[in-house]
């Protein structure tokens, strides 16, 4: 009879961050933030102006053995609300429906990031359940992994996180396969019972050059839809659509110094009327009855010292149609000059960032809209 192997312990490991912030907008938005004049989602998490303001706290557990992974990251502060979009039902979640279920299940869910465990069934094949976050886009919500502190608008109108199953094969270490089923999008429960289907395929065409083609889509499944129509509500069979979003992520290690990455996504909901009528409202809604949103993100950097480093990040984003948290198009640049000091574990990033709409979008010091918005900051962050 086979023996079981109960000697493989495992290890567990600790690890996570704190990060802060103080900025400075030079259009000096009467209400103190960075959402705009609407207070839609002109900005990401460093949102305050002219004061310090605290971003997220983590605290990471991992445990792995031979067979198994399981990661439970915990995170706290303005910025892990915000993260959590849609685990919670305060201030930060202005477009959440009010969910079926009981209002406690929203409890303690706000502190967790990500809760899965991943099994390897085989060397090359693998399942995670739980809570993870997402795979579209090219950046992340834990600030040490971005070169930028602000984060692109690709990024804040896209996914955060999802809750769901998945399965990963990898046919070389070349090349791997990502397919799962998850709820919807930023869903901690499923309030319209349709589910959404995730995947990825990742490629190596060079050790230096990595390539992911990623997807989302449904029917049906976006339960944030009805409150982000400033007109009113959708028709009554509004829910007969598909709804796709598609993301290209690669970057390419160019010198051991320069750094080059590459975000695009296209995403798109093909709404059914039922009658020329119905087509008609989606039309006066939307201005298109397949309205769309997308854009592109160029990133570059330099590595001067193991200190000192220069950063560039240039994206368009449109969300002229109003399907995202945006509503609007906008043209960024922004340049991140990061130092790391002791040991690696301290990153001080000075941070410039000019962002033009072609509407009066950014708020002024009188309440009124500006098409223009320049800030400078700088980000503390130490992570262990």
């Amino acid at each position: 009879m086979a023996q079981t192997d109960t000697t493989d312990t495992g290890k567990l490991s600790i690890s996570g961050y704190l990060d802060s912030y103080y900025l400075t907008a030079f259009n000096r938005p009467k209400s103190g933030n960075l959402l705009g004049v609407d207070q839609l989602a002109g900005r990401g998490f460093d949102r305050l102006t002219d004061q310090f303001a605290l971003g997220l706290v983590q605290a990471k557990f991992s445990y792995s053995n031979r067979k198994s992974d399981m990661v439970i990251d915990l995170t706290f502060g303005p910025n892990a609300e915000l993260g959590n979009f849609g685990n919670t039902t305060g201030v930060f979640n202005l477009y959440r429906p009010q969910s079926p279920y009981v209002a406690s299940l929203y409890g303690t869910s706000a502190a967790i990031k990500q809760a899965y465990f991943t099994y390897r069934a085989t060397p090359k094949l693998s399942f995670t359940v739980g809570q993870f976050g997402t795979h579209i886009g090219y950046e992340v919500i834990d600030a040490p992994l971005n070169y930028n502190y602000s984060l692109s608008n690709l990024f804040n109108n896209g996914p955060f996180y999802h809750v769901g199953m998945k399965a990963a094969y990898s046919f070389s270490e070349k090349a791997s396969l990502m397919l799962g089923l998850v709820n919807n999008w930023d869903n901690l429960t499923d309030d319209n019972k349709q589910k959404s289907l995730i995947g990825q395929f990742m490629f190596k065409p060079l050790a230096t050059w990595t390539v992911y083609l990623n997807w989302i889509g449904g029917y049906s499944d976006d339960t944030y839809l009805n409150g982000l129509v400033k007109t009113g509500s959708l028709p009554p069979l509004f829910s007969n659509y598909t709804r796709n979003l598609y993301d290209l992520t690669t970057n390419y290690q160019v010198t051991p110094k320069f750094y080059l990455g590459l975000n695009a996504a296209y995403g798109r909901y093909d709404f059914r009327p039922a009658d020329v009528a119905e087509e008609g409202l989606y039309r006066d809604k939307f201005g298109s009855a397949e309205p769309t949103w997308g854009g592109v993100a160029l990133y570059s950097n330099y590595a001067f010292s193991d200190v000192v480093g220069l950063g560039v990040r240039y994206e368009h984003f449109e969300d002229k149609h109003g399907v995202r948290y945006l509503q609007t198009v906008n043209n960024s640049i922004t340049v991140t000059a990061p130092i790391t000091l002791a040991a690696g574990k301290l990153q001080v990033k000075p941070e410039f960032r000019l962002d033009t709409a072609p509407v009066s979008y950014y708020e002024t010091s009188s309440g009124q809209g500006t098409p223009t918005q320049t800030t400078l900051g700088v980000a503390f962050i130490y992570k262990y």
